[in-house]
């Protein structure tokens, strides 16, 4: 079928390109920036007359939803089809969510049933995937091994500046603060279900709202103040006391290497790295590191994120804090290891690398799930044979 991809610099659009051009879709790729991302006119226009010049268009693809690909494409009818690869997403919110003609799929249990009711029927639970023929072809030499092997390595931010509460932490009085750090505190240390949101108060929101000014989205979106301030402040601040206290705990007892752009200073156990690029350098840092860390931002609340997926695809031997759905998909102990506590954590490191044939055949077991069940190819496949169904 013929395909119109609205591509907007995602990481995983690659993978999806060279998986549906495998599956023998014609694609037709339609990359523009868009600013506002809502209500771009230029934008607008040019994908309307791209559709037009297109009638034998199945579909139209985005990674994560996009409003104004749904304004363009309501008038001609064709599905429009948004595989979603980040939680939060603030789009969600938009009523555009609504039109008929969306066919919208989250990676999240919990996203989806926060939002389905917006649009039911048009909303599917769908995995995210991995582009194992990519991973397939980076190899490791002898000299990889030695750059890049360690007993553990985590590649990820930190959140110190991605953290949206930093930059209005000032304006909150005392008791407001304290308030979040003794929240995040406490959900930093719970693995498997995320209190924050349920913990927030109408007060405390209504406080929070006319001390900071808050206006967080357009006139046409759906309000929904607790999620928002949950997701947009707290729980990346939860994120960032949960990854910093992990890595200085594990680091006074085993070697970690952190690839990341963000300021380590506060870790002097922890060797900084530097950013790695995500094509060439991070699967080899996944095929070399002993243990490869995953802490799944707290704003995904039960789903599988992509670091996991990736780890498992280059054969790393990944271990993860506690997720339901990882639990769901994958099983702990043969696939994967999962902890449910920084103790547990750091017991389970100390064994597994004095275990190696056993954590070899997990890494094994992880990379043969990934291959048989969560490659781009087998989840475009559901994707578009539930579109086609329809």
């Amino acid at each position: 079928m013929k395909i119109i991809f609205c591509r907007h610099h995602s990481i995983c659009e690659p993978g999806i390109l060279k998986s549906l051009t495998r599956l023998g879709h014609e694609v037709v790729e339609f990359m523009h920036d868009r600013e506002p991302q809502d209500y771009d006119k230029d934008y607008l226009l040019r994908l309307a007359a791209l559709l037009q010049q297109t009638p034998d268009a199945a579909a139209v693809l985005s990674v994560c939803f996009s409003p104004i690909i749904a304004r363009a494409s309501k008038p001609f009818g064709i599905p429009y089809i948004s595989y979603t690869v980040d939680s939060p997403c603030s789009t969600l919110y938009s009523k555009t969510m609504e039109y008929p003609h969306n066919r919208l799929f989250l990676f999240d249990k919990l996203q989806l049933a926060k939002f389905e009711h917006r649009n039911p029927g048009n909303c599917f639970h769908t995995l995210l995937a991995c582009d194992i023929e990519h991973f397939d072809n980076v190899t490791v030499s002898s000299t990889d091994m030695k750059e890049y092997g360690t007993d553990v390595s985590f590649v990820g931010s930190l959140y110190s500046e991605k953290n949206s509460y930093d930059d209005i932490a000032d304006k909150l009085p005392a008791y407001m603060r304290g308030y979040v750090e003794g929240l995040c505190s406490a959900q930093k240390n719970v693995y498997g279900y995320n209190f924050i949101e349920d913990a927030l108060t109408d007060e405390w929101v209504s406080d929070f709202v006319s001390t900071v000014g808050f206006d967080p989205l357009p006139a046409d979106y759906e309000t929904d103040l607790k999620g928002i301030i949950a997701d947009t402040y707290l729980n990346c601040r939860c994120t960032e006391l949960e990854r910093k206290h992990t890595l200085d705990a594990i680091s006074r007892h085993f070697h970690v290497d952190l690839y990341t752009q963000s300021d380590s200073s506060m870790l002097p156990h922890v060797k900084n790295r530097g950013i790695a690029d995500s094509e060439r350098v991070m699967p080899k840092i996944f095929k070399c590191s002993k243990i490869n860390l995953n802490m799944t931002l707290r704003s995904i609340k039960s789903g599988i994120p992509q670091r996991a997926f990736d780890i498992m695809g280059c054969g790393g031997f990944l271990m993860s804090n506690y997720q339901p759905e990882l639990a769901e998909y994958f099983i702990p102990g043969e696939d994967l290891v999962l902890y449910d506590s920084v103790d547990d954590l750091i017991q389970k490191i100390d064994y597994y690398l004095s275990h190696e044939e056993e954590r070899l055949q997990i890494a094994k077991n992880g990379y043969e799930k990934v291959k048989r069940y969560h490659t781009y190819d087998t989840r475009l496949t559901e994707i578009l044979n539930t579109v086609i169904s329809d």
